[in-house]
């Protein structure tokens, strides 16, 4: 009997970044992507079934940590069930037979463009236009026969949509990761399997504090003391609440049962201090070949 393919949401179309960490993650399991073009449309896309899961774009290591996504994973209920860390490239694509002086517009996400900008110095007769989504881009050019017009987008984008790559990697940073979430529905089973093989090594949580003299202080002198190594800490002011905050962090787990009692000493201290999943740390990050696969990993 075949294996049932995970469905799994991602924002943008086959061929974007969520795409090849999607596929990165879940190795050769078969997977259905949903595509959507916002991270609104994701989780709402995961309401309305219970089997799917989300891929989630959370921090890159150019603009920092995406903040409206840390709401919207917070009012969905949804966990947090891994991690991926993929390091972004962008490529310059067109329909076959075209050079680069043929080339007018480029089209690709702002953050996309905003990333090749100094590509794009030694071409000033090149327009760029903001799309919604890289691959979506290169789907466009392909199904509409554009010439002269190209896109930026990954290797995997070109390969799906048979396009040809102008120029490879045009990104200025080449230290651009992007860090994702895999979301969805608490598994208890998975959770446990991972504790059973010694992989449940990181959690995420939120919680906030009340707006007291050395609040925060306290919780972080409570982890340090329980040897709680916290990998994250970011805050979000309270809507309708001034001057009072939010705190997502993500901690390393060492010890699972030290990590619960650390959380059963900073529970008087917070208000509303949740869980947003505990599960395995991605300690790789992987750099994708031409066709989007996994081609080497490179420790942390």
């Amino acid at each position: 009997m075949s294996q049932s393919a995970t469905k799994i949401a991602i924002q943008g179309w086959p061929g974007a970044n969520h795409d090849i960490a999607a596929r990165a993650y879940f190795g050769d399991e078969p997977l259905e992507l949903v595509p959507c073009l916002s991270f609104p449309e994701l989780f709402e896309r995961m309401n309305q079934d219970e089997e799917m899961l989300g891929m989630v774009a959370i921090e890159n290591t150019l603009v920092g940590s995406l903040l409206a996504n840390y709401t919207l994973l917070k009012d969905s209920g949804f966990m947090v069930l891994g991690e991926h860390k993929l390091r972004i490239k962008h490529q310059l694509m067109a329909l076959p037979g075209q050079t680069l002086a043929d080339i007018k517009e480029v089209h690709s996400h702002p953050m996309a463009l905003a990333q090749c900008e100094a590509f794009f110095k030694s071409y000033p007769h090149i327009r760029l236009v903001e799309s919604e989504d890289t691959a979506l881009s290169a789907k466009r050019i392909s199904e509409n026969r554009t010439p002269g017009v190209a896109a930026i987008a990954s290797s995997l984008a070109a390969q799906i949509y048979g396009l040809e790559l102008l120029a490879r990697d045009i990104e200025t940073n080449k230290h651009n990761y992007t860090r994702f979430l895999v979301v969805g529905r608490a598994d208890e089973q998975q959770k446990q399997k991972l504790l059973s093989e010694g992989r449940l090594t990181k959690a995420s949580l939120v919680f906030s504090l009340p707006h007291e003299e050395g609040s925060l202080s306290k919780i972080l002198t409570i982890l340090t003391f329980y040897n709680i190594n916290l990998s994250k800490i970011q805050s979000l002011p309270i809507i309708g609440q001034e001057w009072e905050y939010l705190f997502y962090i993500d901690v390393q787990i060492t010890d699972y049962q030290r990590y619960h009692q650390s959380l059963d000493a900073i529970r008087p201290l917070t208000r509303k201090l949740r869980e947003l999943g505990e599960y395995e740390a991605a300690d790789t990050l992987y750099e994708t070949n031409g066709g989007g696969g996994v081609k080497r990993a490179v420790a942390l």
